[in-house]
């Protein structure tokens, strides 16, 4: 027996459709440093359209890439529709990636069309003489252009040479539609190539009141960058939900933050803890209202609890934190607390430092090292492991067999599960410190050590030790004018885990490494410590 159900193809030309016929009128606002440009839902499915017949007439067919080089903004949404919705494959670049990396990116995707804004221009044409695979660069915007040399073509001069109205092709819906490479912080990157389907089912779960929740309602500002894992898929949930989109542009400092908070009464942001750390910090000196905001989410890194307490006390601003990956589209989570709990309370601070709690289209396990499933009892550790509809079950011409388990992704990240679905990451697989036969959490450690009053950022490494194997490094910057020894930061920390986990080895200095998505980077610490480069003071 087969359903009487009709096959409706989940596809983003059926977003892009629904966006505009149901929630025309809601905006996308980009900040232009100067003041706001605003853009209807409509304005931007018409630009879409306009967007596909013209790379249609550059020779754009079925499975090309076209790849971004931008910041989030009108022109980058409007190709967030065109592209996958004509049957090709948006890829957007990190525009933070060293030169080499992103030659290798834009040369193993095969990109054969590069929209780049100009001001960025600079950046992309370090990697000019080792893109000969690219036969178009579309500037957005009147800036300079002349490094990319003579493959120019303009954006605003391309759209505006078309007419709206365009007829988005019938796509199967498992076809690729996007993909964004992984941040690389072993090895080269990896591509994950995203489906119609994945993506306009994420897109769902984002509205789910279980993990984001926008509404009409709301005014979403996008801190997240449109070039990491489709900005956490707000783009595709707005134009289904009709939340307005707020577009920082290049202007992505906490002053320009918070200022298009306030004038345009954004009611939800997303960003990394690195950026929600620079917003506390700048209202440290500066007067800001965040009072809009009803909601703040964060991932990518484990947020330190000072943070989340600093924000619940001094705005009344509840952030939330989630869990994903490249790999997962990104969402696999949201620590919202269970039924019950009252806001602003310490069990509910407790909850929402979390990792996050299974999201409904998810499976989640957690293995030990011999491949043997472990309960769900909070207690157990092992490696975590999804799969579900938008996570990845292979990467882009890369076979990497040690990265899934028959059907299962192995995440790399090393946790505990409770009964009710609540996870509890303590460290990536290749950051774990195992000493005297028992596992550190390098996380827990960075996270108490940020808790302190006089540290601004802190990492934590695994370095030999005769005695136990591996011991603890942490590498500490403190906050300006801040002051704290190695003892008192041990003692600091002995209050707060078992005492043979407080490292004895402690370095202090100006700045941690950060990837090209805000996460520390402990590798180019580890080869440091490796090459002799720093300087240690050891506790006895």
């Amino acid at each position: 027996m087969v359903s009487t159900m009709q096959e409706y193809p989940l596809t983003i030309s059926a977003i892009l459709r629904h966006g505009a016929a149901v929630y025309g009128g809601s905006e996308c606002v980009t900040n232009t440093g100067s003041g706001f440009r605003r853009a209807t839902f409509a304005d931007i499915a018409a630009n879409a359209e306009r967007l596909a017949k013209a790379l249609g007439k550059l020779g754009v067919g079925a499975g090309d890439r076209v790849a971004t080089f931008c910041w989030n903004n009108q022109e980058h949404l409007e190709a967030y529709f065109a592209v996958p919705g004509m049957g090709a494959v948006l890829h957007t670049l990190n525009i933070r990636l060293f030169p080499e990396q992103l030659s290798h990116i834009v040369n193993h995707a095969e990109d054969k069309i590069v929209m780049v804004d100009d001001t960025l221009v600079p950046l992309l044409a370090r990697s000019l003489a080792d893109l000969d695979g690219v036969e178009k660069f579309i500037v957005v915007g009147d800036g300079d252009a002349s490094a990319l040399g003579d493959r120019v073509l303009r954006y605003a001069d391309l759209v505006g040479a078309e007419e709206p109205g365009f007829e988005w092709p019938e796509l199967d819906e498992r076809s690729a539609a996007t993909m964004c490479y992984t941040s690389g912080t072993t090895g080269n990157p990896k591509g994950v190539v995203y489906s119609h389907r994945s993506s306009y089912l994420h897109a769902m779960a984002v509205l789910s009141a279980s993990l984001i929740g926008i509404t009409e309602a709301d005014r979403v500002l996008t801190i997240v960058p449109m070039f990491h894992v489709n900005a956490w898929g707000l783009p595709y949930g707005a134009f289904l939900s009709g939340a307005t989109l707020h577009m920082p542009g290049p202007f992505m400092m906490p002053d320009q933050l918070t200022r298009f908070i306030a004038a345009e009464k954004s009611t939800l942001a997303s960003a990394v803890p690195t950026i929600w750390s620079a917003i506390l910090n700048y209202g440290a000196v500066a007067d800001i209202d965040l009072s809009s905001l009803r909601a703040g989410t964060s991932g990518g890194a484990a947020i330190p609890s000072a943070l989340l307490t600093a924000f619940d006390e001094k705005y009344g601003l509840r952030i939330v934190q989630g869990w994903g990956m490249t790999e997962t589209s990104p969402l696999g989570g949201m620590a919202l607390p269970p039924a019950g709990v009252p806001e602003g309370t310490p069990e509910d601070l407790a909850w929402r430092l979390k990792s996050g709690r299974v999201a409904a289209g998810v499976e989640m396990r957690i293995v030990d090292a011999l491949g043997e499933v472990l309960p769900w009892d909070g207690e157990a550790v092992g490696e975590i492991e999804v799969r579900g509809p938008w996570i990845t079950g292979s990467y882009f011409r890369d076979d990497a067999p040690e990265k899934f388990d028959n059907g299962w992704l192995r995440t790399g990240d090393i946790g505990t599960v409770d009964s009710r679905g609540f996870f509890q990451i303590t460290d990536r697989a290749k950051d774990v410190i195992k000493s005297g036969g028992e596992w550190i959490s390098s996380v827990e450690l960075e996270n108490h050590l940020m808790g302190h009053p006089a540290v601004a950022e802190a990492a934590v490494i695994g370095i030999p030790d005769e005695r136990w194997d591996e011991r603890p490094l942490a590498f500490v910057v403190l906050r300006d004018g801040g002051s704290a020894s190695a003892v008192e930061l041990a003692d600091f920390l002995a209050a707060r885990v078992a005492k043979w986990q407080v490292p004895e080895n402690w370095t202090f200095v100006e700045e941690i490494p950060k990837t090209t998505v805000g996460k520390f980077d402990k590798k180019p610490l580890r080869a440091r410590f490796r090459d002799d480069e720093v300087k240690v003071e050891r506790l006895r």
